[in-house]
């Protein structure tokens, strides 16, 4: 049985309520593939990589050990 015959028998028994739900995973997926925009990072974000990069292989740039919390705290503090 074929992928495609397999996908069709999953849909055929499951009940009405879910297949919204279906449908709208489906049409994610169609919309990703015409665009070809599926995990392509925009420029700011490659930019960002390349910054870690850079400071990973020069040893540079400052490591936070502390939890989520005490750092959002020392970053606000900073504009004090």
């Amino acid at each position: 049985m074929s992928n495609r015959e397999q996908v069709l028998q999953a849909v055929n028994a499951m009940p009405e309520s879910m297949l919204g739900y279906v449908l709208a995973y489906i049409q994610g997926l169609i919309t990703n593939v015409a665009t070809n925009q599926e995990d392509i990072p925009n420029a700011e974000t490659i930019a960002a990589m390349q910054e870690v990069n850079e400071m990973i292989r020069t040893g540079s740039g400052e490591r936070w050990q502390g939890s989520t919390a005490d750092l959002f705290e020392a970053i606000l503090a900073e504009d004090d």
